[in-house]
């Protein structure tokens, strides 16, 4: 039976991987492969060791104690400073609900003057688009998925 939408309830948590406890860095990990492994059929090395940065923070919305919508956000010195989104997953059931958004639009709100970078499936830069993000780069194929480099510039 599917949960009715209720903003309120829809807290976007952010943790340093430190600060994570082991059940809800497992379910974070286990929402990624289950849409980017399994749905997506991209066998790939999920856990690159970027998850360990101290800068790095996780957020994620969860329902029952278990996250249904997560990303991550790299603090990238190697691209001027700019704060780095990845690995926006969502629960197949949890789609359509604007869970994503609320933690894209709580990244964009930290950022202060910062620019913000992503690596978008070129399907969803019209979404990115949305939130500002505009091309910035020639598009690539990783993992057999189409992607497009895209940045919004802070302030």
């Amino acid at each position: 039976m599917d949960e009715p939408v209720d903003q309120a309830s829809d807290v976007v948590r952010s943790a340093p991987f430190a600060d994570l406890d082991p059940l809800t860095a497992y379910g974070l990990w286990a929402l990624r492969s289950e849409v980017f492994v399994v749905e997506q059929d991209c066998p790939y090395l999920d856990l690159d060791g970027r998850d360990l940065a101290p800068r790095t923070r996780h957020l994620w919305i969860d329902r029952a104690g278990a996250p249904v919508a997560t990303l991550r956000v790299l603090d990238d010195e190697a691209d001027g400073g700019a704060l780095r989104i990845g690995r926006v997953a969502t629960a197949r059931a949890w789609r359509g609900r604007g869970l994503a958004a609320r933690l894209v639009t709580a990244v964009l709100d930290g950022a202060g003057e910062r620019d913000v970078v992503l690596d978008a499936q070129s399907h969803l830069v019209d979404w990115y688009a949305a939130f500002g993000f505009v091309p910035s780069g020639r598009g690539f194929v990783e993992d057999g998925i189409p992607h497009t480099p895209m940045r919004r510039v802070g302030g």
